[in-house]
């Protein structure tokens, strides 16, 4: 006998790429330590200066530059925690305006 499982149309969390989100965390930690826990939260025009440091860190990478000179860790690291800030932001946009 075999088992059975519902779980057509739930989100595939399996074909996430988890090896890059540990970078991802290190962005986070990085920013939690040199800021404060969820410090990105409260800046100011939070919006529109995480969505220009996406760009920053994305045109880096379109130049070749892998890592992240002040940090070390990948561009794309950044990037994704900047798109992840503003996912947020756009979920929560009572909190922000």
């Amino acid at each position: 006998m075999e088992g059975k499982k519902y779980d057509q149309g739930k989100p595939r969390y399996d074909l996430v790429p988890w090896e890059c989100m540990d970078d991802v965390a290190k962005v986070l930690t990085l920013g939690a330590v040199k800021y404060d826990e969820n410090n990105w939260m409260k800046v100011k025009g939070a919006r529109w200066r995480y969505l220009a440091a996406a760009f920053r860190h994305l045109a880096a990478r379109a130049r070749g530059e892998i890592n992240d000179q002040e940090t070390g860790l990948p561009h794309t690291a950044h990037c994704i925690c900047c798109l992840l800030f503003l996912g947020w932001f756009d979920r929560h946009r009572e909190v922000q305006g």
